[in-house]
């Protein structure tokens, strides 16, 4: 009966949880999702390099302050299996090492981190701004920073959506390669993210094939990154390929890729298979409160001025600052800002810097 009910998870103490909620499980091994207090100098929601960055320099310059992670803190980054060119790190880092790091920083400042926790609402009241939980509490702030990150984008072929979790992954890779020793393991994407994972499973891979749309991967990949993978005899990298169709019966077994020059299609055996393919932005949860562009990435400073005219939420005489939604007050940073660069150096650079201009509009409200 419990292979019915997985994941099933096994604790020291001889407990046993079968397809337990993230909140159960937290509260079992002592993760804190619930808030000390209602009120925050400033509340930050996402807990990437750059939420965690303001955490950091908030707190260390006396804000109040607590993170909310609907996850684990680390963001995307968190599960990189290599970051080669982080500034300070010759050697690299694993993006694990990068979370637990920051993380142990902003704590040694006193930021309070709820996690696993979400917020699934804003709203407004004067100089305060009000988070919804999802366990039905709220928090409130003076200054609010938007920091959420993106979530992976999915692949659409016809039913592949039943494999998801059984052969077929969106992201990781650093706790999946170990499991995938002596496979040959599909990675489909041509940007970093798929070329950084594409080298750690050749450490355990018998063979890694990346495939590619694209003609090449010198206009999405960093050269870097392209060096190491022509130098790595388990990678192959499939231009102008694409995933078409996927194989099994309860698990991944085969997967169909179509060659786009010839039209051929191909039916290959497959029990791994990685989607790096973009991401996109969660953001539904803010409403009508902040101003965002089509795809739901935040826009913030002089991408909110048109025409020369400020927008409608702006109560304010002065221009929304760089880092400033179209509420004042509430900032944005990281990936998950219109024309952000998609960089852990550059969530970080953010995170620093907005915090100057979240002390600039304290200094006028209180």
């Amino acid at each position: 009966p419990e292979a019915q009910t997985l994941p099933l998870i096994l604790f020291p103490d001889g407990a046993r949880l079968a397809e337990p909620p993230l909140p159960t499980v937290a509260d079992k091994i002592g993760l804190r999702t619930h808030a000390q207090t209602n009120f925050y100098d400033l509340a930050i929601v996402g807990g990437g390099p750059a939420g965690l960055a303001a955490a950091v320099y908030g707190a260390s310059e006396g804000l109040h302050t607590v993170i909310i992670e609907r996850e684990a803190p680390g963001g995307q980054a968190g599960l990189s299996s290599r970051i080669e060119n982080y500034l300070g790190f010759p050697s690299g880092l694993t993006g694990g090492d990068l979370a637990r790091r920051a993380v142990a920083q902003a704590k040694r400042f006193g930021v309070e981190i709820l996690s696993p926790q979400a917020v699934v609402g804003l709203r407004t009241e004067g100089p305060y701004r009000y988070l919804k939980l999802a366990d039905a509490s709220e928090i409130s702030c003076h200054v609010l920073l938007l920091a959420m990150g993106v979530q992976w984008r999915t692949l659409d072929v016809p039913g592949i959506d039943r494999f998801q979790g059984a052969g077929v992954y969106y992201g990781g890779g650093t706790s999946e390669a170990i499991a995938c020793k002596g496979e040959t393991v599909y990675v489909i994407g041509g940007a970093n993210s798929a070329g950084q994972a594409a080298m750690h499973f050749s450490k355990f891979a018998e063979k890694v094939v990346m495939l590619v749309r694209g003609n090449s991967l010198a206009a999405t990949m960093s050269h870097y990154l392209i060096e190491q993978i022509e130098k790595t005899p388990k990678i192959e990298v499939w231009t102008q390929t694409s995933l078409v169709g996927v194989h099994g019966e309860g698990r991944l077994t085969g997967i169909t890729v179509l060659c786009s020059p010839s039209g051929d299609t191909k039916e290959l055996p497959a029990s791994s298979l990685f989607i790096f393919i973009g991401a996109l932005p969660r953001t539904e949860w803010l409403g009508d409160v902040v101003e965002r562009d089509a795809r739901g990435f935040i826009l913030s400073g002089p991408d909110l001025i048109r025409a020369g005219k400020k927008p409608a939420s702006w109560t304010l005489s002065r221009d929304p600052s760089l880092l400033e939604t179209s509420v004042p007050g509430i900032f944005v940073v990281g990936d998950v800002r219109h024309g952000s660069v998609k960089r852990v150096a550059s969530g970080v650079g953010e995170g620093a810097v907005v915090v100057q201009f979240m002390h600039q509009y304290l200094a006028k409200v209180q």
